[in-house]
């Protein structure tokens, strides 16, 4: 694989695109999407060369001269650099590389990102057996070797240009030594352990036999903004990876083409999300703490979760360790959506761009944009048919959260696709998709499921919806500006709706000490009114107790469904009479006349 070869041209069989149109997809047509991208990366690839020969400052010469050692490299060992190029490590810097030579990103000195190039130039070297002299770049005292590992200068860093400098990298037999005169390193980095100058990067095991999936905490293009330094993991948090992934792989089992099944072998990667330096803040400390300077680590919260991924780098994800296994497989299974649908727009343009942020997404604490909303529906579709796939299956869902969960997720889902259908622009595959989405969610919404579980899950949506709208809209329905906190009340435009949560655990009677929430989702809405209208008196402009109290109220009303689909508009009329949220009695006189004269819900 070189970045002059003939590069594939594509025509993507139907019943391919069908497949992944539905919210699934075969090993046949992953590997297309994964042939789309090779055919992508030589093309970036090739379009990066150029931008450098362009400005040859940058590397101190032409790029040739450092890319010629891939080209033999390639001639020794096709598939190993292959391999490399089509690492997520390679992806994430060359699309990060060509946004700072468009002026959209930043980093580091320029020569330093842009000397990964040699970084990577040299571990194809290692992985073929081929020798070379270069310069690579060191930052904070350490040299990356993408997707091997993190070498640790000795003495101290320099203070140039904000700690970056080049330094001298010979391989000989596979062997790396790096450094100036007098003050080099030398490791075998197929071969070393980890040791005071030698970090390996971490990989887990998909199963017996599985390939290997890295764990990637040292690699400085790893995260989704710019650059970072490294955040070496202990043994002990590996150990808890690989347990986790264990089990979860065995939760996925059996592998399929359904929508919500996961083949594990074809992640790629998985990023530890952790707080990290911004690369040359800090030298790596192999000590590293997981749990950080605050003692409590994100990924291990019960109630936090966590992650994310990127369409530069396919199969790779970024993820809060989750406190369970059924958590992990049920997030591998929503980011490899997005890498699925992140492949398939580099295909087939599916809708027109419009980032206007004023739509729902069920999952989301604030408006979004079509491009993103296309991308919530498609994940959310696996979501769904993840916890499908877990109705009756004790042994993997022993608390029975799958009926709810399913009920859930394939109701908020349907919604989305909705506003997909009638408010983007799509173009004719981008059609295709959305009525290959619901039509899959159309079937799933005809599947019976327990009635308690489809009452709570409705209730839940609701809950959602009501709270969003408090929070982002306008009593005329326009966005209020929820992402920086300029909206009505939205002085945490970040939130989690709690309410969601209990509604998903089975129901049970509460105490005297009970919270409005706990005693809502319990159907003691005579109780739990008065203890919205006291949290309303303590905290006038708290979105939640508002939405809290209307759900409330209009839970067992015929016309009560009505005050709901706008609440906004309930709280306008409250300012407008100069009733105090909390003043129960002026509340439900106010709820009762909007009824009345039809403004709940007047265009």
């Amino acid at each position: 694989m070189t970045s002059d070869e003939p590069y594939e041209r594509f025509r993507m069989p139907g019943r391919l695109f069908d497949e992944l149109a539905e919210g699934g997809g075969s090993a046949e047509a992953v590997a297309f999407l994964l042939r789309s991208e090779r055919t992508r990366r030589l093309l970036l690839l090739r379009e990066l060369l150029a931008r450098l020969d362009e400005q040859p400052d940058v590397l101190g010469g032409p790029a040739a001269s450092i890319w010629r050692y891939v080209e033999e490299a390639a001639l020794r060992a096709p598939d190993a650099v292959e391999a490399l190029l089509l690492s997520p490590q390679a992806g994430s810097w060359l699309a990060h590389m060509l946004r700072r030579l468009h002026g959209t990103a930043s980093g580091p000195p320029l020569w330093a990102d842009a000397g990964q190039l040699a970084a990577l130039a040299l571990v194809a070297c290692v992985r073929s057996g081929t020798d070379a002299d270069l310069r690579v770049p060191a930052l904070a005292g350490s040299v990356n070797l993408p997707t091997l590992g993190l070498m640790l200068l000795p003495g101290p860093t320099e203070k140039g240009d904000n700690g970056a400098r080049w330094v001298p990298a010979v391989v000989r037999d596979r062997r790396v030594t790096v450094g100036p005169a007098g003050r080099t390193v030398t490791v075998r980095p197929l071969e070393d352990e980890r040791g005071a100058h030698w970090l390996p990067l971490r990989t887990l095991r998909a199963g017996p036999g599985g390939p290997p999936i890295w764990l990637d905490d040292l690699d400085p293009y790893r995260d989704l903004d710019e650059p970072v330094g490294p955040a070496p993991l202990e043994a002990a948090e590996t150990r808890a990876w690989q347990t986790l992934l264990d089990e979860a792989v065995e939760i996925l089992r059996p592998s399929g083409p359904e929508p919500g099944r996961l083949r594990p072998e074809e992640i790629s990667r998985i990023v530890p999300w952790r707080p990290a330096p911004r690369l040359l803040e800090t030298s790596p400390d192999v000590t590293h703490d997981p749990a950080g300077p605050g003692g409590t680590d994100a990924g291990t919260t019960p109630g936090v979760r966590l992650s994310a991924s990127t369409g530069d780098a396919f199969g790779s994800m970024m993820i809060a360790r989750p406190p369970g296994a059924l958590d992990l497989a049920e997030t591998l299974v929503h980011e490899f959506q997005h890498s699925k649908l992140g492949a398939l727009l580099h295909l087939f343009p599916l809708l027109g761009d419009n980032r206007d942020e004023c739509h729902y997404a069920p999952w989301r604490p604030d408006p979004r944009h079509l491009p993103g909303l296309l991308h919530g529906a498609y994940a959310f579709t696996g979501v769904a048919g993840f916890w499908r796939e877990r109705l009756g299956d004790k042994e993997a869902d022993p608390t029975g959260l799958a009926p709810f969960q399913f009920a859930l997720r394939r109701l908020q889902t349907r919604l989305v696709v909705r506003t997909l259908a009638t408010r983007a622009v799509l173009t004719p595959q981008g059609r295709r998709l959305v009525s290959g989405l619901a039509a899959t969610l159309d079937d799933w919404l005809r599947e019976p499921v327990a009635p308690e579980a489809v009452a709570r899950a409705r209730a839940a949506a609701v809950s959602h919806r009501v709270e969003w709208r408090l929070r982002n809209i306008a009593a005329d329905g326009t966005p209020v500006g929820a992402r920086d906190g300029s909206g009505d009340g939205s002085d945490d435009a970040y939130w989690q709706d709690d309410r969601v949560r209990l509604y998903g655990l089975p129901p049970v009677t509460y105490g005297a000490g009970a919270s409005a929430d706990e005693l809502l989702t319990s159907g003691d809405q005579a109780a739990a009114l008065p203890r919205y209208a006291a949290d309303l008196r303590a905290h006038p402009d708290d979105p939640h107790a508002l939405a809290g109290w209307l759900l409330g109220w209009a839970a067992g009303r015929a016309d009560g469904r009505r005050l709901l689909a706008r609440p906004e508009r309930f709280r306008a009329a409250l300012t407008t009479a100069g009733i105090a949220p909390g003043d129960a009695e002026g509340m439900r006189e106010t709820a009762g006349s909007l009824l009345r004269r039809g403004g709940a819900n007047r265009p």
